[in-house]
């Protein structure tokens, strides 16, 4: 669990800690949710997860969102708006990597439709070994990670 508020150091400016910036898209059709299956990459348990993951340097985090999907879903999207914007804050006992910094994670979520590909990930060797379009109802008897519930939670309040 990352530390409470009141336990982060006040004094670390920006250039003190690291950020990951990452891009997501909830993507709805009918009663089922696409979601993709993050493999643990042999440093974490399994889970479901939403399509989506880092945004690289020259990347706006709409293009990281198409891309990540594409690459882990095999469907090309077109994004539809944003949906939410999260953030949280690992120590640096949290992080999996060791380091001495913390972590701050940007997590932008967007909605998107399916405009054209086929089911099936692209990704060789990535942290992503399959999606599946899932039943909304079935989500909260899953194994899966924290963005999942941030982004389902955001998109049921706004639809």
């Amino acid at each position: 669990m990352p530390p409470h508020r009141n336990e982060m150091p006040v004094d670390l400016e920006f250039y003190d800690y690291d950020t990951r910036v990452a891009a997501y898209a909830v993507i709805v059709d009918d009663d089922r949710i696409l979601l993709s299956w993050w493999n643990g990459e042999g440093v974490g348990v399994p889970a479901w997860s939403m399509p989506g993951g880092g945004v690289d340097l020259p990347e706006t985090t709409a293009e990281a969102a198409v891309r990540e999907v594409r690459e882990e879903t095999g469907f090309d999207v077109e994004l539809t708006g944003l949906l939410t914007v999260d953030s949280f804050v690992l120590s640096p006992d949290e992080r999996v990597l060791h380091t001495d910094r913390f972590l701050r994670s940007l997590r932008i979520v967007y909605t998107a439709r399916v405009v054209g590909g086929t089911l099936g990930t692209l990704e060789v060797g990535g942290s992503t070994d399959y999606a599946e379009w899932v039943p909304i109802a079935s989500v909260p008897d899953l194994p899966r990670a924290g963005i999942v519930d941030v982004a389902l939670s955001a998109w049921l309040e706004g639809r």
